[in-house]
């Protein structure tokens, strides 16, 4: 019997830097978003269906776009995040979203197997999938998750600076996640910590994380659990503290209560983290379609 495997779409971002709503801007011959080709892959990876996590105003959008798609080829369901906070008896309420582990968090009543996490605005490549797949087919236990790393050459753009997980691997397993701002300078990778340590040079081959992430449902204690932590500090900046995955995993890692496996790709990252990546990434697409891995109308019979 196939095992159920559902992929977690995190839609619900502002994309301040992009300029508008992102996860709706067509970049396929037909009008298709990045997430089109992320689901489609995950589909022939052997996902059972998707839940995207999204701004409630967004359901209509969503629904008639990119739902209306897929739907006959995947069960699609929707999970929201909205800017209520909420700890015990307390409703904390703001314009900006609380962040990834708050985002995963409001898909909790969806999912009950295995899952993976992806950004939605992120193209993750064919490879990522499969590999991500294939961790699940092993059976693990319930503290047994992983995530998916790209070599940091293949995940930068020319138009700025990115956010990126470095990682540190100890025998194939995550020792930590460093949250960093990360550019090409002069031939040189230089990451600087997003908690103002040192900026340092990563080799072109060293591992970072796209937020694929696999997890078990397990997770959902996790980040309940330090909630309260998260709660605590955050109350002197209310209006941008964001409740991070990335921070969770290195909390659960550090205190040795779950393995995270990091599994590399050598897949090719495209992304639109600013507006003047959107030609590079449809540029990226048509080569596809043109060599055969898409097909030009991608959901059609």
């Amino acid at each position: 019997m196939k095992k159920e495997l559902t992929l977690v779409v995190m839609a619900a971002g502002m994309g301040s830097r992009f300029g508008g709503l992102k996860q709706l801007e067509p970049f396929g011959p037909n009008g298709e978003f990045i997430t089109d080709y992320s689901v489609y892959d995950a589909k022939l990876a052997g996902f059972t269906n998707v839940v995207f996590i999204i701004k409630r105003e967004n359901l209509e959008l969503f629904e008639s776009t990119i739902g209306k798609r897929m739907e006959k080829h995947i069960p699609v369901r929707y999970a929201f995040q909205d800017e209520k906070l909420v700890y015990e008896d307390l409703i904390f309420q703001r314009e900006k979203p609380w962040g990834t582990a708050h985002a995963i968090l409001s898909c909790k009543d969806l999912v009950n197997s295995n899952f993976v996490v992806i950004n939605s605005d992120d193209f993750y490549g064919r490879d990522a999938f499969f590999v991500a797949a294939n961790f699940f087919q092993e059976n693990h236990r319930e503290n047994e998750m992983g995530l998916v790393g790209y070599p940091v050459s293949h995940t930068l753009t020319e138009n700025g600076s990115v956010k990126r997980g470095v990682l540190q691997i100890e025998n194939g397993y995550l020792r930590s996640i460093i949250e960093s701002k990360v550019e090409l300078s002069r031939g040189k990778v230089l990451a600087t910590p997003l908690n103002k340590k040192e900026t340092f040079e990563v080799q072109k081959d060293t591992l970072v994380s796209m937020n694929m992430l696999l997890f078990t449902p397990k997770i959902f204690d996790f980040i309940l659990e330090y909630l309260p932590d998260f709660v605590e500090h955050m109350q002197e900046e209310r209006e941008s503290a964001e409740y991070l995955i990335p921070d969770v995993i290195d909390l659960v890692g550090r205190e040795n209560k779950a393995t995270f496996e990091v599994i590399p790709t050598q897949a090719k990252w495209e992304g639109v983290t600013y507006k003047e990546d959107t030609p590079r990434v449809v540029n990226a697409i048509s080569k596809l379609i043109l060599d055969g891995v898409y097909k030009e109308n991608l959901w059609q019979d």
